[in-house]
């Protein structure tokens, strides 16, 4: 049976699942208590990847979508927002960026296109500022963006982001002033942000928020990078615990293996997920490979297929 639940859709880019191996996976040196409990109160691995809790849910997600290569965050992210095996379409593993060709298909097929198209309301919680990408940008395009362009709902910028209306994809402010010369968003910590975004998705039935620092961890950070990656997102869900309403349920997904495995970039590891809340066994069960993302939404939110 469909329901007509809501949702929280935190993606946490380039986080697998991977061996319990303190010598390559920050997981297992991290002090992570607000993860642990989301996964279920233990570390999930490649022997046990699925391990159910009181407090939630975490599980594989399979990111090799039936195509030879190691996975990319281009077609990882195309597939876990449509539901079409986007390596598939484009005969390939791609990324960073959204290939061309796919990118009218993130636009008009994404989760938050069908979501308001349903009669849902919807949210992108990601600031990005006025006027992006711009000219220069044009080529260097990420799936969650592109995604709420086509559905409208680009539209936190500087102004939101200051009046704590709207989240740095890093979480803190920090690079907003330093690099991108905009001083009105105020130093945040960490808890203070995920508060933030409890608070953003108290008000709509779909709200979704992307974070890219992990996969950037996973590529240049090492072990201390990967751990402080990982305890910078613990904090940022402690917050967002806080105040995000009972009737919401979290879900966490990656689109590849990364930071689980410090020792050498993308994995063909299973993309972490995570599931917290009401429904969250029945929308965990729905979901087995990134394609299986978009319908379990759809399913939980009681849009039509």
């Amino acid at each position: 049976m469909r329901g007509r639940g809501r949702l929280l859709l935190v993606f946490l880019d380039g986080v697998g699942i991977g061996e319990a191996d303190p010598a390559r996976n920050p997981f297992a040196r991290a002090v992570i208590p607000t993860l642990l409990k989301l996964m279920g109160g233990k570390l999930p691995n490649l022997e046990e990847p699925t391990v159910r809790g009181p407090h939630g849910i975490s599980f594989p997600l399979d990111a090799t979508l039936e195509t030879e290569g190691v996975p990319q965050s281009g077609t990882g992210q195309a597939s876990l927002l449509t539901g079409e095996n986007a390596a598939r379409l484009f005969g390939r593993h791609f990324g960073p960026w959204t290939p061309v060709r796919l990118r009218p298909l993130v636009e008009e097929r994404s989760i938050l296109r069908a979501a308001l198209d349903g009669g849902r309301s919807a949210a992108f919680a990601n600031a990005y500022p006025r006027g992006w990408p711009g000219p220069r940008g044009a080529l260097r395009v990420a799936g969650p963006p592109l995604a709420a362009r086509g559905a409208g709902l680009l539209d936190r910028h500087e102004e939101a982001l200051a009046e704590g209306k709207a989240v740095s994809s890093e979480i803190v402010n920090e690079a907003w002033r330093a690099h991108l010369g905009h001083l009105g968003p105020p130093l945040i910590t960490e808890a203070g942000a995920g508060m933030n975004l409890g608070r953003i998705a108290a008000r709509v039935d779909l709200t979704f928020w992307a974070h890219y620092a992990t996969d950037t961890a996973g590529h240049r950070g090492g072990m201390e990078g990967g751990v402080a990656a990982l305890e910078r997102v613990d904090r940022f869900l402690a917050g967002l615990l806080e105040t995000l309403p009972s009737d919401v349920t979290l879900l966490v997904t990656s689109d590849h293996g990364n930071l689980e495995d410090v020792s050498g970039g993308h994995t063909r590891n299973p993309a972490l997920g995570v599931a917290a809340g009401p429904g969250a066994d029945a929308l965990a069960g729905r979901m087995r490979s990134l394609t299986d993302v978009s319908p379990a939404i759809r399913a939980h939110l009681g849009l039509e297929a």
